[in-house]
Protein backbone atom coordinates (compact mmCIF):
# COMPACT_ATOMS: atom_id res chain seq x y z
CA UNK A 1 0.00 0.00 0.00
CA UNK A 2 1.30 3.42 -0.89
CA UNK A 3 2.11 6.04 1.71
CA UNK A 4 -0.36 8.35 -0.08
CA UNK A 5 -3.21 5.90 0.43
CA UNK A 6 -2.24 5.34 4.08
CA UNK A 7 -2.25 9.06 4.83
CA UNK A 8 -5.44 9.56 2.87
CA UNK A 9 -7.14 6.75 4.75
CA UNK A 10 -6.12 8.00 8.19
CA UNK A 11 -7.21 11.55 7.47
CA UNK A 12 -10.53 10.69 5.92
CA UNK A 13 -11.40 8.09 8.52
CA UNK A 14 -10.61 10.71 11.12
CA UNK A 15 -13.22 12.87 9.49
CA UNK A 16 -15.73 10.08 9.17
CA UNK A 17 -15.34 8.33 12.46
CA UNK A 18 -14.18 10.88 15.02
CA UNK A 19 -13.28 8.77 18.04
CA UNK A 20 -13.99 5.47 16.28
CA UNK A 21 -12.28 2.65 18.21
CA UNK A 22 -12.41 -0.69 16.49
CA UNK A 23 -12.03 -2.65 19.73
CA UNK A 24 -15.05 -0.97 21.31
CA UNK A 25 -17.36 -3.50 19.59
CA UNK A 26 -19.08 -2.92 16.32
CA UNK A 27 -22.49 -1.22 16.45
CA UNK A 28 -24.16 -1.79 13.07
CA UNK A 29 -26.44 1.17 13.80
CA UNK A 30 -26.27 3.37 16.85
CA UNK A 31 -30.02 3.42 17.09
CA UNK A 32 -30.28 -0.38 17.39
CA UNK A 33 -27.17 -1.39 19.30
CA UNK A 34 -27.87 -4.23 21.71
CA UNK A 35 -26.10 -7.19 23.20
CA UNK A 36 -27.15 -9.51 20.36
CA UNK A 37 -25.88 -7.08 17.75
CA UNK A 38 -22.37 -6.47 19.07
CA UNK A 39 -19.41 -7.67 17.08
CA UNK A 40 -17.48 -10.28 19.08
CA UNK A 41 -14.36 -8.71 20.56
CA UNK A 42 -10.85 -9.98 19.98
CA UNK A 43 -8.55 -11.11 22.77
CA UNK A 44 -5.21 -9.47 22.16
CA UNK A 45 -2.59 -7.28 23.69
CA UNK A 46 -3.29 -3.53 23.23
CA UNK A 47 0.12 -2.97 21.63
CA UNK A 48 -0.34 -5.47 18.77
CA UNK A 49 -1.55 -4.28 15.36
CA UNK A 50 -4.69 -5.96 14.11
CA UNK A 51 -6.26 -6.38 10.69
CA UNK A 52 -10.03 -6.39 10.41
CA UNK A 53 -12.51 -6.68 7.56
CA UNK A 54 -15.89 -5.60 6.21
CA UNK A 55 -18.04 -7.27 3.53
CA UNK A 56 -20.48 -5.15 1.53
CA UNK A 57 -22.72 -6.56 -1.21
CA UNK A 58 -23.98 -4.17 -3.88
CA UNK A 59 -27.07 -5.87 -5.35
CA UNK A 60 -27.60 -3.79 -8.48
CA UNK A 61 -29.98 -4.13 -11.40
CA UNK A 62 -27.50 -5.76 -13.79
CA UNK A 63 -25.27 -7.64 -11.36
CA UNK A 64 -24.29 -8.35 -7.77
CA UNK A 65 -20.89 -7.17 -6.53
CA UNK A 66 -19.00 -8.09 -3.40
CA UNK A 67 -16.58 -5.59 -1.84
CA UNK A 68 -14.26 -7.06 0.79
CA UNK A 69 -12.39 -4.28 2.59
CA UNK A 70 -9.26 -4.82 4.66
CA UNK A 71 -8.43 -2.30 7.39
CA UNK A 72 -5.50 -2.09 9.79
CA UNK A 73 -5.79 -0.87 13.40
CA UNK A 74 -2.30 0.19 14.46
CA UNK A 75 -3.22 0.83 18.10
CA UNK A 76 -6.34 1.36 20.17
CA UNK A 77 -5.77 5.10 20.46
CA UNK A 78 -5.20 5.53 16.72
CA UNK A 79 -7.46 5.20 13.71
CA UNK A 80 -7.68 2.37 11.18
CA UNK A 81 -6.40 2.69 7.63
CA UNK A 82 -7.86 1.14 4.49
CA UNK A 83 -5.34 -1.34 3.19
CA UNK A 84 -7.08 -2.79 0.14
CA UNK A 85 -10.27 -4.05 -1.46
CA UNK A 86 -11.15 -7.40 -3.01
CA UNK A 87 -13.87 -6.97 -5.62
CA UNK A 88 -15.84 -9.50 -7.64
CA UNK A 89 -19.11 -9.37 -9.58
CA UNK A 90 -21.63 -11.84 -11.00
CA UNK A 91 -24.41 -11.37 -13.55
CA UNK A 92 -27.36 -11.09 -13.79
CA UNK A 93 -28.60 -9.08 -10.83
CA UNK A 94 -30.97 -10.39 -8.17
CA UNK A 95 -33.95 -8.77 -9.91
CA UNK A 96 -33.56 -11.34 -12.72
CA UNK A 97 -34.61 -13.99 -10.15
CA UNK A 98 -37.95 -12.35 -9.36
CA UNK A 99 -39.73 -15.70 -9.71
CA UNK A 100 -36.78 -17.81 -8.51
CA UNK A 101 -35.64 -16.24 -5.22
CA UNK A 102 -33.70 -19.31 -4.10
CA UNK A 103 -31.61 -19.26 -7.27
CA UNK A 104 -30.90 -15.58 -6.70
CA UNK A 105 -29.68 -16.37 -3.20
CA UNK A 106 -27.36 -19.02 -4.64
CA UNK A 107 -25.39 -16.26 -6.41
CA UNK A 108 -24.72 -14.79 -2.96
CA UNK A 109 -23.39 -18.15 -1.80
CA UNK A 110 -20.91 -18.09 -4.68
CA UNK A 111 -19.62 -14.66 -3.68
CA UNK A 112 -19.40 -15.63 0.01
CA UNK A 113 -16.96 -18.38 -0.99
CA UNK A 114 -14.62 -15.62 -2.20
CA UNK A 115 -14.97 -13.88 1.17
CA UNK A 116 -14.03 -17.11 2.96
CA UNK A 117 -10.90 -17.41 0.82
CA UNK A 118 -9.97 -13.75 1.34
CA UNK A 119 -10.58 -13.40 5.08
CA UNK A 120 -8.69 -15.55 7.62
CA UNK A 121 -10.85 -18.15 9.36
CA UNK A 122 -10.06 -16.61 12.74
CA UNK A 123 -11.71 -13.33 11.66
CA UNK A 124 -14.91 -14.70 10.15
CA UNK A 125 -17.09 -14.29 13.25
CA UNK A 126 -15.88 -10.68 13.66
CA UNK A 127 -16.44 -9.62 10.06
CA UNK A 128 -19.82 -7.99 9.33
CA UNK A 129 -21.59 -9.00 6.13
CA UNK A 130 -24.15 -6.58 4.67
CA UNK A 131 -26.18 -6.50 1.45
CA UNK A 132 -27.92 -3.44 0.10
CA UNK A 133 -30.15 -3.80 -2.94
CA UNK A 134 -30.63 -0.86 -5.30
CA UNK A 135 -32.88 0.08 -8.21
CA UNK A 136 -33.28 -3.38 -9.74
CA UNK A 137 -35.20 -4.61 -6.70
CA UNK A 138 -36.86 -1.24 -6.11
CA UNK A 139 -38.48 -1.64 -9.54
CA UNK A 140 -39.92 -5.07 -8.64
CA UNK A 141 -43.28 -5.60 -6.92
CA UNK A 142 -42.69 -5.36 -3.17
CA UNK A 143 -43.59 -8.98 -2.40
CA UNK A 144 -41.12 -10.29 -5.01
CA UNK A 145 -38.31 -8.07 -3.77
CA UNK A 146 -39.02 -9.15 -0.19
CA UNK A 147 -38.95 -12.86 -1.14
CA UNK A 148 -35.47 -12.45 -2.66
CA UNK A 149 -34.14 -10.48 0.32
CA UNK A 150 -35.53 -13.07 2.75
CA UNK A 151 -33.67 -15.83 0.89
CA UNK A 152 -30.46 -13.80 1.01
CA UNK A 153 -30.89 -13.29 4.74
CA UNK A 154 -31.18 -17.06 5.17
CA UNK A 155 -27.87 -17.46 3.33
CA UNK A 156 -26.25 -14.86 5.59
CA UNK A 157 -27.66 -16.51 8.72
CA UNK A 158 -26.01 -19.81 7.75
CA UNK A 159 -22.68 -18.14 6.98
CA UNK A 160 -19.84 -17.96 9.53
CA UNK A 161 -19.72 -14.16 9.37
CA UNK A 162 -21.19 -11.58 11.76
CA UNK A 163 -24.73 -10.68 10.62
CA UNK A 164 -26.08 -7.30 11.87
CA UNK A 165 -29.81 -6.96 12.55
CA UNK A 166 -30.52 -5.06 9.30
CA UNK A 167 -27.89 -6.77 7.22
CA UNK A 168 -30.13 -7.26 4.14
CA UNK A 169 -32.07 -4.20 3.05
CA UNK A 170 -33.51 -2.35 0.08
CA UNK A 171 -31.40 0.78 -0.12
CA UNK A 172 -32.91 4.23 -0.22
CA UNK A 173 -31.95 5.98 -3.46
CA UNK A 174 -30.90 9.19 -1.67
CA UNK A 175 -28.54 7.25 0.59
CA UNK A 176 -27.05 5.63 -2.50
CA UNK A 177 -26.01 9.06 -3.78
CA UNK A 178 -24.81 10.32 -0.39
CA UNK A 179 -22.67 7.27 0.34
CA UNK A 180 -21.19 7.32 -3.18
CA UNK A 181 -20.26 10.96 -2.54
CA UNK A 182 -18.58 9.91 0.71
CA UNK A 183 -16.63 7.17 -1.10
CA UNK A 184 -15.40 9.39 -3.92
CA UNK A 185 -14.41 12.30 -1.71
CA UNK A 186 -12.70 9.92 0.71
CA UNK A 187 -10.67 8.29 -2.06
CA UNK A 188 -9.77 11.61 -3.68
CA UNK A 189 -8.65 13.15 -0.37
CA UNK A 190 -11.32 15.84 -0.20
CA UNK A 191 -12.86 14.89 3.16
CA UNK A 192 -10.79 17.04 5.46
CA UNK A 193 -12.14 18.59 8.65
CA UNK A 194 -13.97 21.88 8.10
CA UNK A 195 -13.12 21.84 4.40
CA UNK A 196 -15.76 22.63 1.79
CA UNK A 197 -13.52 21.59 -1.13
CA UNK A 198 -15.21 18.51 -2.52
CA UNK A 199 -16.17 17.01 -5.87
CA UNK A 200 -19.62 16.09 -7.14
CA UNK A 201 -20.58 12.60 -8.23
CA UNK A 202 -22.66 11.23 -11.09
CA UNK A 203 -23.57 7.55 -10.84
CA UNK A 204 -25.41 5.90 -13.73
CA UNK A 205 -26.69 2.45 -12.85
CA UNK A 206 -29.00 0.15 -14.73
CA UNK A 207 -32.23 1.06 -12.96
CA UNK A 208 -31.50 4.48 -11.46
CA UNK A 209 -29.10 7.41 -11.67
CA UNK A 210 -27.81 9.68 -8.91
CA UNK A 211 -26.39 13.18 -8.72
CA UNK A 212 -24.81 14.45 -5.48
CA UNK A 213 -22.67 17.48 -4.74
CA UNK A 214 -21.94 20.04 -2.03
CA UNK A 215 -23.53 23.33 -3.13
CA UNK A 216 -21.42 26.46 -2.96
CA UNK A 217 -24.37 28.80 -3.47
CA UNK A 218 -27.42 29.25 -1.25
CA UNK A 219 -29.53 29.70 -4.38
CA UNK A 220 -28.89 26.08 -5.28
CA UNK A 221 -30.28 24.96 -1.92
CA UNK A 222 -33.18 27.41 -1.86
CA UNK A 223 -34.32 26.61 -5.41
CA UNK A 224 -34.17 22.83 -4.99
CA UNK A 225 -37.11 20.65 -3.92
CA UNK A 226 -36.93 20.12 -0.15
CA UNK A 227 -36.26 16.39 -0.40
CA UNK A 228 -33.27 16.99 -2.70
CA UNK A 229 -31.27 18.48 0.18
CA UNK A 230 -29.70 16.15 2.77
CA UNK A 231 -27.77 17.21 5.86
CA UNK A 232 -25.39 15.16 7.95
CA UNK A 233 -22.67 15.84 10.50
CA UNK A 234 -19.11 14.72 9.98
CA UNK A 235 -16.31 15.51 12.43
CA UNK A 236 -18.09 18.57 13.85
CA UNK A 237 -18.87 19.80 10.35
CA UNK A 238 -22.39 19.81 8.93
CA UNK A 239 -22.56 19.03 5.24
CA UNK A 240 -25.61 20.09 3.26
CA UNK A 241 -25.71 18.09 0.05
CA UNK A 242 -27.81 18.37 -3.06
CA UNK A 243 -28.67 14.75 -3.87
CA UNK A 244 -31.34 12.86 -5.75
CA UNK A 245 -31.85 9.40 -7.18
CA UNK A 246 -33.99 9.05 -10.30
CA UNK A 247 -35.60 5.62 -10.27
CA UNK A 248 -36.33 4.43 -13.80
CA UNK A 249 -33.67 6.68 -15.33
CA UNK A 250 -30.77 4.27 -15.12
CA UNK A 251 -29.29 3.25 -18.44
CA UNK A 252 -31.14 -0.05 -18.91
CA UNK A 253 -34.47 1.27 -17.65
CA UNK A 254 -34.01 4.24 -20.01
CA UNK A 255 -33.60 1.83 -22.92
CA UNK A 256 -37.01 0.33 -22.11
CA UNK A 257 -38.55 3.78 -21.74
CA UNK A 258 -37.06 4.93 -25.06
CA UNK A 259 -38.49 1.85 -26.75
CA UNK A 260 -41.85 2.42 -25.08
CA UNK A 261 -41.50 -0.96 -23.40
CA UNK A 262 -41.27 0.08 -19.72
CA UNK A 263 -44.32 -1.40 -18.01
CA UNK A 264 -45.81 -2.51 -21.36
CA UNK A 265 -47.95 -5.63 -21.82
CA UNK A 266 -48.27 -7.99 -24.77
CA UNK A 267 -44.56 -8.83 -24.70
CA UNK A 268 -45.19 -12.13 -26.53
CA UNK A 269 -46.16 -10.39 -29.76
CA UNK A 270 -45.27 -6.69 -29.58
CA UNK A 271 -42.12 -5.45 -31.31
CA UNK A 272 -40.59 -2.28 -29.84
CA UNK A 273 -38.77 -0.18 -32.43
CA UNK A 274 -36.32 2.68 -32.20
CA UNK A 275 -34.31 4.84 -34.58
CA UNK A 276 -31.50 4.56 -32.01
CA UNK A 277 -30.90 0.95 -33.11
CA UNK A 278 -29.32 -0.31 -36.35
CA UNK A 279 -31.99 -0.55 -39.07
CA UNK A 280 -31.68 -4.29 -39.63
CA UNK A 281 -31.33 -5.14 -35.95
CA UNK A 282 -34.00 -7.42 -34.49
CA UNK A 283 -33.51 -9.49 -31.35
CA UNK A 284 -35.13 -10.76 -28.18
CA UNK A 285 -33.67 -8.84 -25.26
CA UNK A 286 -34.06 -9.84 -21.60
CA UNK A 287 -33.93 -7.55 -18.59
CA UNK A 288 -35.36 -7.96 -15.09
CA UNK A 289 -36.68 -11.43 -15.89
CA UNK A 290 -38.78 -10.21 -18.86
CA UNK A 291 -38.04 -10.69 -22.57
CA UNK A 292 -38.74 -7.96 -25.13
CA UNK A 293 -38.81 -8.14 -28.92
CA UNK A 294 -36.88 -5.10 -30.13
CA UNK A 295 -35.96 -3.80 -33.54
CA UNK A 296 -34.52 -0.95 -35.54
CA UNK A 297 -36.67 0.83 -38.12
CA UNK A 298 -35.96 -1.10 -41.35
CA UNK A 299 -38.16 1.13 -43.54
CA UNK A 300 -37.48 4.39 -41.73
CA UNK A 301 -34.61 6.61 -40.69
CA UNK A 302 -31.98 6.22 -37.99
CA UNK A 303 -29.28 8.43 -36.56
CA UNK A 304 -28.38 10.90 -33.85
CA UNK A 305 -31.08 13.55 -34.38
CA UNK A 306 -33.99 11.13 -34.40
CA UNK A 307 -32.51 9.18 -31.50
CA UNK A 308 -32.03 12.38 -29.47
CA UNK A 309 -35.73 13.24 -29.84
CA UNK A 310 -36.67 9.74 -28.67
CA UNK A 311 -34.56 9.80 -25.52
CA UNK A 312 -35.50 13.41 -24.76
CA UNK A 313 -39.04 12.20 -24.02
CA UNK A 314 -37.62 9.99 -21.27
CA UNK A 315 -35.93 12.91 -19.53
CA UNK A 316 -37.91 16.06 -20.29
CA UNK A 317 -39.83 17.38 -17.30
CA UNK A 318 -38.53 14.61 -15.03
CA UNK A 319 -34.97 15.61 -14.14
CA UNK A 320 -34.49 18.72 -11.98
CA UNK A 321 -31.77 21.15 -13.05
CA UNK A 322 -29.84 22.35 -10.00
CA UNK A 323 -28.86 26.01 -10.34
CA UNK A 324 -25.21 25.47 -9.62
CA UNK A 325 -24.29 22.87 -12.24
CA UNK A 326 -24.35 25.60 -14.88
CA UNK A 327 -21.01 26.67 -13.40
CA UNK A 328 -17.63 24.99 -13.70
CA UNK A 329 -17.67 22.45 -10.84
CA UNK A 330 -15.80 19.18 -11.34
CA UNK A 331 -17.82 15.96 -11.20
CA UNK A 332 -16.63 12.37 -10.98
CA UNK A 333 -18.76 10.15 -13.23
CA UNK A 334 -18.68 6.38 -12.99
CA UNK A 335 -20.60 3.13 -13.56
CA UNK A 336 -22.22 3.26 -17.03
CA UNK A 337 -20.82 6.74 -17.75
CA UNK A 338 -17.38 5.14 -17.58
CA UNK A 339 -18.30 1.87 -19.32
CA UNK A 340 -19.88 3.51 -22.36
CA UNK A 341 -17.08 6.07 -22.67
CA UNK A 342 -14.63 3.16 -22.84
CA UNK A 343 -16.69 1.15 -25.35
CA UNK A 344 -17.12 4.15 -27.66
CA UNK A 345 -13.39 4.93 -27.53
CA UNK A 346 -13.84 8.21 -25.69
CA UNK A 347 -11.39 7.23 -22.93
CA UNK A 348 -8.80 4.54 -22.29
CA UNK A 349 -10.25 1.68 -20.26
CA UNK A 350 -7.11 1.13 -18.20
CA UNK A 351 -6.65 4.75 -17.11
CA UNK A 352 -10.02 6.51 -17.30
CA UNK A 353 -9.77 10.14 -18.27
CA UNK A 354 -11.01 13.71 -18.17
CA UNK A 355 -13.65 14.76 -20.69
CA UNK A 356 -16.11 17.58 -21.17
CA UNK A 357 -19.84 17.11 -21.64
CA UNK A 358 -19.47 18.18 -25.28
CA UNK A 359 -17.19 15.16 -25.84
CA UNK A 360 -20.06 12.78 -25.09
CA UNK A 361 -22.22 14.63 -27.62
CA UNK A 362 -19.54 14.52 -30.32
CA UNK A 363 -18.92 10.80 -29.83
CA UNK A 364 -22.67 10.04 -29.67
CA UNK A 365 -23.10 11.65 -33.09
CA UNK A 366 -20.27 9.59 -34.53
CA UNK A 367 -21.60 6.33 -33.08
CA UNK A 368 -25.18 6.97 -34.22
CA UNK A 369 -24.20 7.96 -37.73
CA UNK A 370 -21.96 4.87 -38.07
CA UNK A 371 -24.08 2.23 -36.35
CA UNK A 372 -22.83 -0.57 -38.56
CA UNK A 373 -19.26 0.10 -37.45
CA UNK A 374 -20.13 0.08 -33.74
CA UNK A 375 -22.75 -2.68 -33.78
CA UNK A 376 -20.24 -5.45 -32.90
CA UNK A 377 -19.44 -3.55 -29.69
CA UNK A 378 -23.11 -3.09 -28.78
CA UNK A 379 -26.25 -2.48 -30.85
CA UNK A 380 -27.35 -0.18 -27.98
CA UNK A 381 -24.27 2.03 -28.10
CA UNK A 382 -25.96 4.82 -30.08
CA UNK A 383 -28.98 4.82 -27.75
CA UNK A 384 -26.81 4.72 -24.63
CA UNK A 385 -24.40 7.48 -25.69
CA UNK A 386 -27.28 9.67 -26.83
CA UNK A 387 -29.12 9.08 -23.56
CA UNK A 388 -26.04 10.03 -21.55
CA UNK A 389 -25.63 13.20 -23.63
CA UNK A 390 -29.29 14.10 -23.23
CA UNK A 391 -29.28 13.33 -19.49
CA UNK A 392 -26.26 15.57 -18.88
CA UNK A 393 -27.40 18.47 -21.07
CA UNK A 394 -31.20 18.48 -21.10
CA UNK A 395 -31.64 16.70 -17.81
CA UNK A 396 -29.16 18.05 -15.28
CA UNK A 397 -28.41 21.16 -17.34
CA UNK A 398 -24.64 20.86 -17.53
CA UNK A 399 -22.82 23.19 -19.89
CA UNK A 400 -20.80 21.82 -22.78
CA UNK A 401 -17.55 22.71 -21.01
CA UNK A 402 -18.40 21.03 -17.69
CA UNK A 403 -15.45 18.78 -16.75
CA UNK A 404 -16.16 15.13 -15.98
CA UNK A 405 -13.54 12.88 -14.43
CA UNK A 406 -14.39 9.38 -15.63
CA UNK A 407 -13.04 6.69 -13.36
CA UNK A 408 -13.69 3.11 -12.31
CA UNK A 409 -11.22 3.01 -9.44
CA UNK A 410 -9.24 5.45 -7.33
CA UNK A 411 -6.21 4.11 -5.46
CA UNK A 412 -7.29 0.65 -6.66
CA UNK A 413 -10.67 0.89 -4.88
CA UNK A 414 -13.97 0.70 -6.77
CA UNK A 415 -15.94 3.92 -7.23
CA UNK A 416 -19.33 3.14 -5.72
CA UNK A 417 -21.40 3.74 -2.63
CA UNK A 418 -20.15 0.49 -1.05
CA UNK A 419 -17.16 1.93 0.83
CA UNK A 420 -19.26 4.81 2.15
CA UNK A 421 -21.90 2.30 3.27
CA UNK A 422 -19.23 0.29 5.08
CA UNK A 423 -18.16 3.41 6.95
CA UNK A 424 -21.82 3.96 7.76
CA UNK A 425 -21.75 0.68 9.66
CA UNK A 426 -18.60 1.69 11.49
CA UNK A 427 -19.96 5.00 12.59
CA UNK A 428 -23.45 6.11 11.54
CA UNK A 429 -23.34 9.38 9.60
CA UNK A 430 -26.50 10.83 11.20
CA UNK A 431 -28.11 11.49 7.82
CA UNK A 432 -31.35 13.39 8.29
Amino acid sequence: MTLQLQLLSVTALCVLAGNFLVEAAFYHRERSANMENLLPSADRSPDISRTFYGIMFDAGSTGTRIHIYTFIQKDDAGLPVLQNEMYHAVKPGLSAYADMPEEGANTIKQLLRIAKKTIPHSEWRRTPVVLKATAGLRLLPEHKARAILDEVHEVFAKSPFFVPNDSVTLMNGANEGILAWVTVNFLTGHLYAKSQKTVGILDLGGGSTQITFLPKLKKTVNSAPADYIARFDMFNTTYELYTHSYLGNGLIAARLATLGALGADGLDWKVFRSSCLPKKYREDWTFGGLTYKISGTPDGYAGYKLCYHEVLRVIKGIVHQPFEVKGSSIFYAFSYYYDRAVESGLIDGSRGGVVEVRDFKKRAKEVCNKMTKYRPISPFLCMDMTYITCLLKEGFGFKDNTVLQLAKKVNNVEMSWALGATFDYFKHLHIH
